[in-house]
């Protein structure tokens, strides 16, 4: 057991700690991809704002609406971060997750932890690399309904990047807490070793093997307490 103090807020990252990688790259991903050119081409009026930030990104403003779309599908392939492949991977999720073909697979030990932890009084908030909508996508049509509820907080590369002491700070005034006042849950550890930088307690989620000291296997492996240890 990890037992953590002085604590106010958890702020949770999502693949590989409340959710599994193989969730987002089995299912998700594949689900996008197959659908993005023709999602592109019957919403064009919609999507036309987000196509063209993808030109500007890529410096592509030769490509047609589809050619974006071919483009879009191997950034999917390249595992690509940008914007505005996320905000199209959202709006395809969400017609998924409406039409029950999708939904969202997060773990029982995470589902108990966030529930025990928001009861306790903390605050709670997700920073992923995928869309705030895709968050809140996945946690509002989980397998245990809708978990939105618990949280106060969401951020996403918007802040900056994951591996960027500055985002981790970002977050912290955004909540309007000091960083040591928040622990910050992933699996990465490039992103344990940014969240520290900027004075956050952190623990790593080792799902897969052994957890080091100071890891976690599960959300149960986790106390928190409110006042300092």
């Amino acid at each position: 057991m990890i037992r953590v103090g002085g604590v106010s807020a958890v702020l949770n990252d999502i693949e590989g700690t409340t959710s599994s990688i193989a969730f987002v790259h089995d299912v998700l991903f594949p689900y996008s991809r197959s659908r993005m050119i023709d999602f592109v081409l019957e919403h064009r009026a919609a999507v036309e704002p987000i196509l063209d930030v993808a030109r500007d990104l890529a410096d592509r403003h030769d490509l047609d609406d589809a050619g974006v779309a071919r483009m879009l599908v191997r950034w999917i392939d390249e595992d690509r971060k940008a914007p505005p492949l996320k905000a199209l991977q959202g709006m395809i999720w969400r017609q998924g997750y409406e039409l029950g073909e999708l939904v969202g697979d997060i773990y029982d030990d995470a589902v108990r932890g966030l529930r025990r932890w928001r009861h306790q009084g903390l605050r709670l908030a997700v920073y992923s690399s995928g869309s705030v909508e895709a968050q809140k996508l996945i946690f509002g049509h989980s397998t245990v309904g809708d978990l939105t509820g618990l949280f106060c907080g969401w951020f996403d590369t918007a802040v900056g990047p994951k591996v960027d002491a500055a985002s981790y700070g970002r977050i912290a005034e955004a909540l309007h807490l000091r960083p040591d006042k928040i622990l910050f849950l992933t699996d990465a550890p490039a992103e344990i070793e940014a969240a520290a930088a900027a004075g956050m307690k952190t623990i790593r989620l080792t799902r897969d093997g052994i957890p080091a000291a100071g890891e976690a296997s599960s959300f149960d492996d986790i106390e928190i307490g409110l006042e300092a240890e």
